[in-house]
């Protein structure tokens, strides 16, 4: 009788090409999104041995990170992003490669734009230089961020060496309640385990709360697995993965659809398979989650008080908690909520998909935007955009008086003007909080779209539930 396999390990047996003891695996790559960031490197790397790309049909880019999101029209004033952006165009148009360049109808943050279009499978394994590439596990695939270099070995070979990650299941059980969201989940689980919890291990989301997520919520939770220091998370397919698929632009079609489904549906964790580690998280009794530190570790209730560095277990904790209070200009024991902000950003590849602009846009609709605050609101892809504006969504957020942008990464990374000023808090909807992130000098509270949302109408941190509910 065949020993029973976890989601991970079907499909990393289905792709070894070599495996020995002591050394990394050869792993097959069935898909590489590439970006202007990671790429130059890695195709001067393949100029410089004379190598083509060896799959330019498994290969795809978007230009995301440097692009601004004003007016399109007007010339890139960051000298460094237009060169990337520039630079990318001509070693795509040498290698073979399509390129959703700025502007384009399919343009995007890579982590949004792959699964929208249905380019992410279940069952696949795909790769990207950008950490937040555990974004599409999502839909059952095998997706991590891997380096320049490694950039460069899958451009030439289509394969990528790799040691096996160890497994770890999270189990994520309960009813959301109303003004609770999927950021909350893991935001919570970071705080829990910490952002070294899930080193070495890739996380596989099981759970009654996770059955009950959409596909959009799904994404955001595994965008931010790689926060808790795991390789990749994964979520398995399921009848409402099938749904999101079907019709797409790269799903299978057909005959070819029906084949894809049955796979699918063998991929799921067998009864009885054994994970390295577990952790268990109950989510019926959550509150609204904020980060109060730098780090998305450094997280709590945003009804709670922050913590005490002196009740941290460890010297190294209570030091890096200490510090972070410093750079934030907080102290233990304060409140939270009603903290003064500057500015509101809603984007992300973790949460600038349709559902989350939809979410913000119901608790602003009929509301202002406070005149201490500015906000920033920036659709993850052209395809949102235009979903958005049918919905009449950017006239809810340009009445609140919001900036409605173009799609890119924006302040997530603080390209292209969008940053903070030293000194100026942030509530946010990304995934890194660190120090600098989003601008240097700027202070960073990571939340939920709902949090952010009525933050930026009430000028300072506010509970989503006082206003919705």
């Amino acid at each position: 009788m065949q020993q029973p396999k976890t989601l991970f390990k079907k499909i990393w047996d289905k792709h070894i090409v070599v495996e020995e003891n002591g050394a990394p695996a050869v792993l097959y790559i069935d898909l590489h999104l590439i970006h202007e960031i990671t790429s130059p490197q890695a195709f001067a790397g393949l100029h410089e041995r004379g190598l083509p790309v060896r799959r330019p049909d498994k290969t795809i880019a978007t230009m995301d990170h440097s692009t601004p999101t004003t007016n399109l029209s007007l010339p890139i004033h960051d000298s460094q992003a237009k060169a990337q952006l520039e630079k990318l165009k001509q070693n795509c148009e040498a290698f073979g490669i399509e390129l959703y360049e700025m502007g384009s109808p399919r343009n995007g943050i890579v982590h949004v734009i792959a699964p929208e279009s249905g380019m992410i499978q279940p069952g696949k394994t795909v790769v990207c230089g950008d950490s937040h590439t555990s974004t599409h596990g999502a839909l059952g695939a095998l997706a991590f961020g891997i380096g320049t270099s490694e950039v460069e070995h899958v451009l030439g070979t289509q394969c990528l060496l790799q040691y096996k990650p160890k497994t770890y299941q999270v189990q994520i059980n309960g009813t959301l309640e109303a003004g609770i969201s999927a950021k909350d989940i893991i935001l919570a689980l970071i705080a829990k385990i910490g952002t070294g919890g899930g080193t070495g291990h890739v996380f596989e989301y099981t759970g009654t709360a996770i059955n009950n997520l959409s596909i959009e919520e799904r994404l955001t939770i595994c965008n931010m697995s790689i926060e808790a220091g795991a390789r990749a998370g994964m979520i398995a397919p399921d009848d409402t993965t099938i749904e999101y698929l079907s019709g797409k632009e790269f799903s299978p079609k057909e005959e070819t659809w029906d084949r894809a489904v049955a796979y699918w549906k063998e991929l799921p964790s067998d009864e009885g398979a054994e994970y390295d580690s577990q952790v268990s998280l109950e989510v019926s009794d959550l509150a609204p989650m904020i980060t109060y530190g730098t780090n998305p570790g450094m997280g709590m209730k945003i009804t709670d008080l922050i913590p005490d560095p002196a009740l941290a277990s460890t010297l190294e904790e209570r030091k890096a908690s200490e510090k972070a209070l410093v750079y934030m200009d907080l102290r233990p024991g304060q409140k939270i909520i009603n903290l003064p902000i500057d500015v509101a950003f809603l984007g992300s590849c973790a949460n600038g998909r349709i559902s989350d602009l939809r979410q913000a846009a119901a608790v602003m609709d009929g509301r202002k935007v406070a005149d201490s605050v500015k906000m920033l609101v920036v659709p993850g892809s052209q395809e949102v955009k235009r979903q958005a504006e049918s919905e009449g969504l950017d006239k809810v957020f340009k009445e609140a008086g919001a900036d409605w942008r173009e799609p890119g990464c924006s302040m997530c990374i603080a390209m292209n003007g969008d940053h903070l000023e030293p000194g100026q808090y942030a509530i946010s909807t990304s995934n890194r909080n660190f120090e600098g992130r989003q601008g240097k000098g700027g202070r960073t509270f990571l939340a939920s779209p709902l949090t952010v949302a009525a933050s930026a109408v009430s000028g300072n941190i506010t509970d989503a539930r006082t206003i919705i509910n």
